[in-house]
């Protein structure tokens, strides 16, 4: 007797990329996507590329509209990775204190009440449930924290350090007419940060004023001051060109560069502390105080990311309930250690409790760079796109293969297998750094182009090891990836075998988008496995 075939549920991809979390869902054979959003160009060609007939939005914000809900129609399944970079970069040296991605989440959350589907997955970075990632309330947000009792905290923006610190500026920061007025361009401020940056590297520093010059002379030429004002700010400013204006007509020397990265210092702390201060305006954060505790503080409250999504979405109102956790990709198959905060969530009148999926490899069973990308190592890669993009015919598949291998050549063409071109001395450097190591082993004498060498990260230039799983894979062409035996960057290829992307699943765009989109997606080995499991629930089995 033959078996009636299951239905098929319904999907919308909210920040879909190139379609790993979808990609993993159509995998199963029992999910149709009926919309994605995405707004980056690249990330929407190679989605529309891969998922059939799914219709491609470009603003999220049009999955909140009545016309697109009622075109959609009902959707069973929301899915999506909203951006959610946290607030640890708030006092950084780097002058945003409110990353805009943040918003995303919410978005995601309004889309899952408006949209009101059956279940909703929402994937992450797996510090998403620390409490590093936080709002900073807003007032569109009093209205929200209030209709589902959100618990707030205390919280502190800082906008200007101590030894920085000058009569009346509080009120400098209070007022948003008075802030604009002092602050620069972004253009100037960036120019001037740039050589303050290099401060710690002789070489670099004095390359970078020869390389600015230009636009520091024209920068100097506006913050001069024609007369003595007794402004503290526009001094500090009018110092900064007349340091500028020194290096380059008397000094050139080390120590002339070491003194205008001083008289700089202040001024670009002041810049830091006004473009702060008036992100917190364009945000609307609800600011008690501006308060001078050592530090000049803007005193705001936050609410967890984690709190947010738990109380809006677990409401009787909203109806579902909800489990959530980290989850390694590894343990569900794919050769990287990528660790993902995942949030699974039912109507409740569909199930009475819902868990996350369980890994099932432990770790010395964990597929590896070699069973993901060894069948490669003699194809040779191309350092031009468009040749990648066209593909290259391989030749019989190989007798040592693995089975995930195996599983991921699925296609005669190997598109993608593009790689960075590389440079005399990022060859130097690729031969002399062995399976598992970095950057950091590398001599001195290596390391010269690099601002300050000890902040380098421990994944650039990672030579992969072939017998462990990759670490989590970024945009790799930035972090200088390096193939475990051969002396070239990893192609884009590999990368995406690394997260189990199948050799016909084929990316569009430039190089460095392509690289990107791979680095920013959810593993399909994943992705599949959640949709496996929740398909269970929507079935009625678990």
């Amino acid at each position: 007797m033959r078996s009636t075939p299951k239905s098929k549920y319904s999907v919308v991809d909210l920040f879909a990329g190139a379609g790993g979390l979808s990609y993993g869902f159509l995998q199963t054979g029992r999910f149709d996507v009926k919309a994605a959003f995405e707004n980056n160009r690249n990330a929407q060609k190679t989605y529309q590329r891969n998922h059939g007939t799914a219709e491609v939005y470009n603003d999220v914000a049009d999955a909140l509209t009545d016309e697109i809900k009622e075109k959609i129609g009902q959707v069973d399944i929301v899915i999506g990775g909203p951006p959610c970079q946290g607030f640890s970069n708030a006092n950084r040296q780097k002058n945003h204190a409110i990353s805009q991605n943040n918003s995303l989440v919410k978005k995601f959350v309004q889309a899952v009440l408006h949209l009101n589907p059956t279940a909703f997955v929402m994937e992450n970075v797996s510090m998403l449930k620390s409490e590093v990632h936080r709002f900073y309330v807003d007032e569109n947000d009093r209205e929200v924290i209030k209709n589902y009792n959100i618990k707030t905290t205390p919280a502190e923006i800082v906008l200007l350090d101590e030894a920085f610190m000058f009569e009346g500026v509080a009120d400098i920061v209070a007022d948003v007419d008075v802030l604009n007025n002092y602050l620069w361009d972004e253009k100037d401020y960036l120019v001037l940060n740039v050589i303050y940056k290099m401060r710690k590297n002789k070489g670099k520093l004095k390359e970078s004023l020869i390389k600015h010059k230009k636009k520091l002379q024209t920068l100097s030429e506006r913050i001069l001051l024609e007369e003595d004002i007794d402004d503290y700010i526009l001094r500090q400013a009018n110092n900064a060109g007349q340091a500028i204006q020194q290096y380059f007509s008397v000094t050139h020397t080390d120590e002339g560069a070491d003194g205008l990265c001083e008289s700089i210092e202040i001024i670009i702390m002041i810049q830091r502390m006004l473009s702060k201060a008036k992100e917190i305006y364009n945000n609307k954060i609800v600011v008690s105080e501006y308060a001078h505790e050592r530090n000049l503080v803007a005193k705001v409250s936050s609410m967890s990311v984690v709190d947010y999504i738990e109380s809006i979405l677990g409401a009787p109102s909203s109806g579902y309930i909800m489990d959530k956790g980290v989850l390694s990709a590894a343990a569900f198959g794919a050769p990287q250690k990528r660790m993902r905060f995942v949030v699974i969530g039912i109507k409740k009148e569909k199930a009475d409790k819902i868990d996350l999926p369980k890994g099932m490899l432990g770790e010395e069973d964990f597929q590896t760079v070699k069973d993901a990308i060894k069948d490669l190592e003699d194809v040779a890669p191309t350092s031009d796109i468009e040749t990648g993009n066209k593909g290259i015919q391989l030749s019989e598949e190989p007798k040592d293969i693995s089975d995930l291998g195996r599983q991921l050549r699925d296609s005669k063409v190997l598109y993608n297998h593009v790689t960075t071109a590389t440079t005399n001395k990022a060859l130097e450097r690729f031969r002399a750094i062995k399976q598992g190591d970095n950057f950091h082993s590398l001599e001195a004498e290596l390391k010269t182009s690099y601002s300050d060498p000890t902040r380098t990260q421990n994944t650039i230039y990672l030579r992969l090891n072939y017998n462990e799983p990759s670490g989590t894979v970024v945009n790799v062409r930035k972090s200088m990836w390096i193939h475990p035996v051969n002396d070239r960057a990893l192609s884009i290829r590999e990368a995406a075998r690394l997260q189990t992307f199948p050799d016909s699943f084929v990316f569009c765009g430039t190089k460095d988008s392509q690289y990107q989109q791979v680095g920013n997606a959810v593993p399909p080995i994943l992705a599949k496995a959640i949709a496996e499991h929740l398909c269970r629930y929507l079935d009625g089995e678990n």
